[in-house]
């Protein structure tokens, strides 16, 4: 009874926050997506609302009707809790018609929505979370891991960061799955390249003081201090270590998950001079400030984040494979025809999606530009590396996927 009772009241939750979209229908059940994210908390601004805008952008470029389909759109707040991210799911997939859940930033959020993903057979596009884990070990033919993750991360900022010399580490981690495993990750960079991790922190997911773990990163007199966070907690953990006037002790500070919302929130004057690693940046190319214009338009001047992008390129890819398949119905069944088809979007050039469900793309290193060398106020990078896509994600072997082996074995068995 508390569980019908607590599912009631997520749903009646969630009820302002649903955004559709159809085409005029064509004929058939439309294909339902869900944008799950975080609309209310410290992910709001890299995902939220802006992440429901990327997929309407989508399904209109995609133009359904041309393709004798209709697409809806709804959305919802996980409010970045396991449990109710997962009996989210659980409801569109059982009662809404939901055929596939994107965004779900929060990586153990991505975690339970990847299980019952699974469980019910439909298809789960993840360009908000980070952890590896997704394609590892657990790696479902259900799932496809778009954006970025740990492991690239790791290779991005951490590798750049030891090539400077940051040889010595301390971490401020936040307490759940996306922290652990980006600190995992890179402390596995870091000891590869004969560097030393110091120490690390657990801080409370959100955090609100982050004095106590700062000053404690201080203290330890590590050269690179890694915040192993995100969104609104690296914004709060910046600031802290400007008034803690970290940089200027000598110590260099590294944000291993920042998004361009992040940097915009704090201006070039605070973040100045800080490397990181992130997969698309609106100026990239005519292509990326093309779209952003036209998203910029329609979400208040907001140019988009990476996770928004991702949504973006992902829903365009999954319509295409609904489309070849002509059924949405088999999610197992459209997630290996996305694997088949070579993808290809303005934001993120052609890739591919490998056995594991990693889809490969380049991803960038760059430093945050100074106050005197912005023009604007989405005007926040510089590039200082670009790096290919099969040196920034883990190697297919190294993974663990089972699903890796299988297609080898399927591929050796043909004539």
């Amino acid at each position: 009874m508390r569980s019908r009772v607590l599912l009631t009241a997520l749903l009646a939750g969630l009820a302002p926050d649903v955004a559709a979209l159809a085409d005029t229908p064509v004929k058939g059940a439309p294909v339902r997506i869900g944008v799950l994210n975080d609309r209310s908390g410290v992910y709001a601004d890299i995902s939220g609302e802006g992440s429901v805008v990327a997929a309407r952008m989508a399904v209109e470029d995609f133009r359904p009707q041309a393709h004798d389909l209709a697409v809806e759109v709804v959305a919802g707040d996980h409010q970045n809790k396991p449990g109710v991210g997962a009996a989210l799911a659980r409801a569109w997939y059982d009662r809404e018609g939901v055929d596939a859940i994107f965004d779900v930033p929060t990586s153990s959020v991505a975690l339970a929505v990847h299980a019952v993903t699974r469980e019910k057979n439909k298809v789960f596009v993840d360009s908000g979370a980070g952890t590896a884990d997704l394609t590892g070990p657990d790696c479902s033919p259900n799932t496809v891991h778009w954006t970025f993750d740990t492991v690239a991360l790791a290779n991005g900022t951490g590798g750049a960061m030891v090539k400077r010399g940051g040889d010595t580490w301390f971490f401020v981690t936040a307490d759940y799955a996306f922290g652990e495993a980006v600190q995992r990750d890179t402390t596995a960079l870091i000891l590869r390249n004969g560097g030393k991790v110091l120490g690390s922190v657990k801080t409370p997911f959100p955090a609100s003081d982050f004095a106590p773990s700062l000053r404690q990163a201080q203290g330890s007199h590590a050269k690179v201090i890694g915040l192993a966070n995100a969104g609104g907690d690296t914004i709060g953990a910046v600031r802290e270590a400007a008034r803690l006037k970290v940089t200027e002790g000598g110590q260099a500070l590294a944000g291993l998950l920042i998004f361009s919302s992040d940097i915009h929130a704090l201006t070039p004057k605070v973040a100045q001079g800080l490397v990181l690693t992130e997969p698309f940046y609106w100026d990239l190319n005519e292509a990326t400030r093309a779209f952003s214009d036209r998203f910029a338009r329609r979400f208040g001047g907001k140019k988009p984040t990476a996770a928004q992008a991702g949504v973006y390129a992902g829903v365009l890819h999954y319509l295409k494979a609904v489309a070849a398949l002509r059924s949405a119905d088999d999610g197992a069944k459209v997630v290996a025809k996305m694997k088949e088809i070579p993808t290809d979007d303005p934001l993120f050039g052609k890739g591919t999606i490998r056995a594991d469900g990693r889809k490969i793309h380049d991803m960038y290193l760059f430093e945050v530009k100074k106050p005197s060398e912005s023009k604007g106020e989405w005007d926040l990078y510089r590039t200082l590396a670009t790096i290919p896509g099969n040196e920034a994600f883990r190697p297919l072997d190294q993974g663990g996927c089972p699903l890796v082996t299988r297609a080898a074995q399927a591929e050796g068995a043909r004539p």
